[in-house]
């Protein structure tokens, strides 16, 4: 996969995508990316990228040349048909789902607002998907990129070190995701629970995945209204109902 990053600000990937997991992804070479400068673009001498909105109003917005000649040249650089991300709060609400869904692509462009917003023209004529992050603004939609492309490069194959930590995450079955515990057994008096440490691991797992639900109808019962549960698993959720009634 490569990935661009249409930024006016680059410099604000350098901690993210040379840390951690992102870092060894890339030195791996299971991405690679590039951070375009779409000032760079632009075809007046003082290289402005924003502008005045027609009909009034407080802020400026980004103009649609210099982001329309950049995905230009990192299409034609990569003799490609990326999918195009334009980060925006009016955007898709992004999901592991969307993530796992962009990470079967082999390059995709991240166009990172700022200002008030983007000529409509952009919004209409270049971008193939809109995300955000959440319903909250921000000053731009550079931590919006680095989330999503966080999100999908850990989901490309043999990124992690393990493959079913992926799987096993919280929203990738569209529950969240069981309890953990490690070492030591007692910490401070806090013990693990037994069946954890009974080595049988049909229990095991169905331990796990009772606590899946529990947590879920718990913490998110919206998210159960999005899946689809097996016969199993919706006798199980009877269960939790009825325990905590």
């Amino acid at each position: 996969m490569h990935i661009d990053i249409l930024t006016l600000f680059p410099e604000m990937f350098t901690g993210v995508l040379e840390s951690s997991i992102l870092k060894r992804a890339h030195t791996k070479g299971k991405f690679t990316y590039d951070l375009v400068d779409f000032r760079k673009y632009a075809d007046n001498k003082h290289e402005k990228v924003d502008d005045y909105p027609y009909g009034g109003g407080a802020g400026m917005v980004l103009t649609a040349q210099p982001i329309f000649d950049a995905v230009a040249a990192t299409k034609e650089k990569r003799k490609s048909k990326p999918r195009i991300v334009l980060l925006c709060p009016q955007g898709e609400p992004y999901s592991q789902k969307k993530a796992e869904e962009f990470a079967e692509e082999e390059h995709l462009i991240f166009i990172c607002g700022h200002y008030e917003g983007y000529d409509e023209r952009i919004r209409e004529h270049l971008v193939t998907d809109e995300v955000s992050i959440g319903d909250y603004v921000l000053t731009s939609g550079e931590l919006g990129a680095m989330v999503v492309t966080d999100s999908v490069v850990r989901l490309l194959p043999d990124v992690l070190g393990n493959e079913a930590s992926a799987v096993e995450d919280s929203f990738s079955t569209g529950l969240l995701e069981h309890p953990q515990y490690t070492r030591p057994e007692n910490f401070r008096g806090m013990k693990v629970p037994d069946i954890l440490l009974s080595g049988h691991h049909a229990n095991i797992e169905k331990w796990r995945s009772y606590q899946s639900l529990k947590r879920t109808y718990d913490r998110r019962r919206d998210l159960l209204d999005q899946i689809e549960l097996s016969a199993e698993q919706k006798e199980i959720l009877t269960k939790i109902k009825n325990e905590q009634n």
